[in-house]
């Protein structure tokens, strides 16, 4: 990360609604979880969804397959 990087000033914050306005998730709307300032993107509940496998960690245990939210940025969003 380069220091004395400005970031620019965000009107989101967490738990706010949200509608995508771009990108394949376009009109979806949802609840912001979190945010990732330095990256200028945020996690919704329910948008940009991708598959995730996960590897054995116990003997007993299976490997398995979970859907989670990643992140988009912030510019795609709008607030409602």
């Amino acid at each position: 990360m380069i220091k004395n990087q400005k970031f620019k000033k965000v009107s989101l914050k967490v738990g706010d609604n949200v509608v995508v306005i771009t990108g394949n998730d376009k009109g979806k709307t949802g609840k912001i979880l979190s945010i990732i300032k330095a990256k200028q993107k945020i996690i919704v509940d329910g948008v940009n969804k991708k598959f995730k496998c996960f590897k054995i960690q116990e003997k007993n245990n299976t490997g398995e397959i979970r859907q989670i939210e990643t992140p988009i940025h912030i510019s795609n969003v709008k607030k409602i």
